[in-house]
């Protein structure tokens, strides 16, 4: 006689431990003594950026400089460094790519267009505008990504992240030619230098748009952690991929045009912050999404204080020390992948 089915376990039982042990499903606990360490190494930091600087914040006039300068820039650190670390996230979930992030899927160039494009049709124009310009080149840059790779058969780790900076140096190259043509590559420079040194108060403000894209990836990390298992798995289960993927695309478009316009490319961030994560904590996104998001601040902040400290009274743009922490570890990251079997030798 046939054994009866058993039922199937619901979410209660894969998210509690047996008599055996603890299930591999079981969510890891947001809340941690060590996330509690972590918050606190970076809160120092900021601390630390809020007093480093060649200005005497102490002076009669120090408290007026203070929160003109100092304090709008460690809130720029703290939105873009979290947002960015998160589009890469979300970046390399869609893709199912490790090697992915908006300045290795030309979603960077593709805002640079966007701010040039503006600046030449309206000279004039305001912050909000060149916001506007880089936000919705933005997403049809990433749209254009994402269509040019449904039509790759050949989708290893290497190939994506290949296809995105190929696509973005052919954008950066019509960019410059435009700003080269309306006399704004000094202009282009600046932007793509990515520094906080232009972060003052009456600039930084639409940084706290980013801020609202954090959050949507806060609530909306389950999504795109089903998104992450594929297309078909994805719409077994009953998730409109369509709608998460253009989702994504957009919040990736608006934190990535808003920092560009504010305060310039930091480029390897969302590579560098999900990937260190994901080696020391695996793959379980929601729980992951505050050590990103710390790592994302902490990361930013010690290569700005690097940048500000290091030529002092003169100041490296943080883009600069920040490609060259991100390249040397997105090299450590092929390496590795190569000896685990993932690339080709």
């Amino acid at each position: 006689m046939p054994d009866t089915p058993s039922a199937a376990p619901s979410r209660e039982d894969l998210a509690t431990p047996d008599a055996h042990g603890p299930r591999e499903t079981r969510r890891q606990r947001l809340l941690t003594p060590a996330l509690l360490i972590a918050a606190l190494i970076t809160s120092g930091l900021l601390v630390l950026s809020l007093t480093t600087g060649q200005y005497d914040v102490f002076s009669a006039d120090g408290f007026w400089m203070f929160g003109i300068t100092r304090v709008p820039r460690t809130i720029a650190l703290v939105l873009a460094g979290a947002s960015m670390a998160m589009c890469g996230l979300i970046m390399q979930l869609l893709t199912q790519n490790r090697f992915v992030e908006p300045t290795t899927t030309g979603t960077t160039e593709w805002a640079g267009l966007g701010l040039i494009l503006v600046l030449w049709l309206f000279p004039g124009a305001s912050m909000l505008a060149r916001m506007g310009g880089a936000v919705t080149m933005a997403f049809i840059g990433t749209v254009i990504f994402f269509l040019f790779l449904q039509r790759v058969t050949l989708k290893s780790s290497l190939i994506v992240p290949i296809i995105g900076i190929m696509l973005g140096a052919v954008v950066s190259s019509f960019t410059t030619y435009i700003a080269l043509m309306t006399d704004h590559l000094q202009t282009l420079g600046i932007w793509f230098a990515g520094s906080f040194t232009r972060v003052v108060e009456g600039r930084y403000e639409l940084m706290f748009l980013v801020l609202g894209v954090s959050i949507l990836v806060f609530v909306t990390a389950d999504q795109f952690t089903v998104a992450g298992l594929g297309k078909d798995m994805a719409t077994n289960v009953g998730l409109n991929y369509t709608a998460v993927l253009f989702m994504g695309t957009a919040m990736v478009a608006v934190a990535t045009g808003v920092t560009a316009t504010v305060v310039g490319t930091l480029p390897f961030l969302g590579l560098v912050v999900p990937n260190i994560v994901s080696l020391f904590r695996g793959d379980d996104l929601r729980s992951n999404l505050p050590w990103v998001a710390l790592l994302g601040i902490a990361t930013v902040t010690v290569c700005d204080l690097i940048g500000r400290t290091i030529r002092a009274p003169f100041e490296i743009p943080v883009g600069l020390v920040l490609g060259l922490v991100g390249a040397v570890v997105f090299v450590g990251l092929l390496l590795r992948q190569r000896k685990k079997g993932g690339l080709p030798a």
